[in-house]
C-alpha cells in the first residue's frame, strides 16, 4: 500500500501513536540494560516520562509492550487488493510484501529487536504464540473470504494453519540468524510452501 493511500491520522492518533513508540523504545532499551525480568512497568513509565496508569492505558501488561503492532490493517488492505487472478498463496505473499514495503527503516529494526526478544524470553514467547491464536483467525477470515468458503471448512482451516506455520518458522530462522530481514525469511517460507515443500531437492 502506498503511502498517499493511508489514511491520515488525526493530531490526538498522531500523539497516541508517538506516546506508544517512546514506551516501546524505552522498554527495549531498559530490557537490553537490565534484562526483561528485572525491568519493571515503573521504570518504563519513569523513562518514558508517564505515570504507570498511563502506561496501561496504552498496554495492559508488561508483555504487551513488546508484543504491539498494528501492523494486521496494512496485510489485511494489502491481501484484499491483490488481483483475483493469483492463487491465494500468490496473493499473501505479495500482501506480506505490500504491507510491509513502507514500514520506515528504524520501525524495521525494532520489528527485528522485539522478535529476538519475545524468542528468547520464554514467558514472551508463551505470550506471543497465545497472540498468534489471532492472527490465524484473521488469515482464515481472509482466505475464506477470498475462496468463497465457509472459515470452519477444514481446507480452509488447513490452508491457513500452513501459512502461519511459515510465519512462525520464519521466527525461529531469523531468531538462529538475526541478520536475515523477517519479511525476507517469511517470504521465502510461503515460496517453500507455494511450491509444494520439495525437500527432495536437498
Amino acid at each position: 500500500m502506498s503511502s498517499e493511500n493511508q489514511p491520515k491520522l488525526s493530531l490526538r492518533e498522531r500523539k497516541k501513536a508517538k506516546t506508544r513508540a517512546v514506551i516501546q523504545q524505552n522498554a527495549l532499551r531498559l530490557f537490553h540494560e537490565q534484562g526483561y525480568a528485572d525491568t519493571t512497568v515503573e521504570q518504563i513509565a519513569e523513562a518514558s516520562e508517564i505515570s504507570p496508569s498511563t502506561f496501561f492505558r496504552y498496554f495492559p501488561t508488561k508483555e504487551s509492550v513488546i508484543l504491539y503492532d498494528d501492523y494486521d490493517p496494512l496485510l489485511i488492505e494489502a491481501f484484499q487488493q491483490q488481483p483475483i487472478e493469483l492463487t491465494t498463496i500468490q496473493a499473501f505473499r505479495r500482501a506480506v510484501k505490500a504491507g510491509f514495503v513502507n514500514i520506515p527503516e528504524d520501525e524495521k529494526r525494532a520489528l527485528q529487536e522485539r522478535m529476538q526478544l519475545v524468542m528468547s524470553v520464554p514467558e514472551l514467547r508463551v505470550a506471543s504464540f497465545n497472540q498468534l491464536a489471532d492472527t490465524s483467525q484473521m488469515i482464515m477470515e481472509l482466505v475464506a473470504e477470498r475462496e468463497g468458503r465457509d472459515k470452519s471448512d477444514q481446507d480452509i482451516l488447513t490452508f491457513a494453519s500452513a501459512l502461519m506455520g511459515a510465519i512462525i518458522s520464519s521466527q525461529f530462522y531469523c531468531f538462529q540468524h538475526p541478520e536475515v530481514d523477517l519479511i525476507d525469511a517469511i517470504d521465502s517460507a510461503l515460496a517453500f510452501l507455494e511450491a509444494g515443500l520439495p525437500l527432495s531437492q536437498f
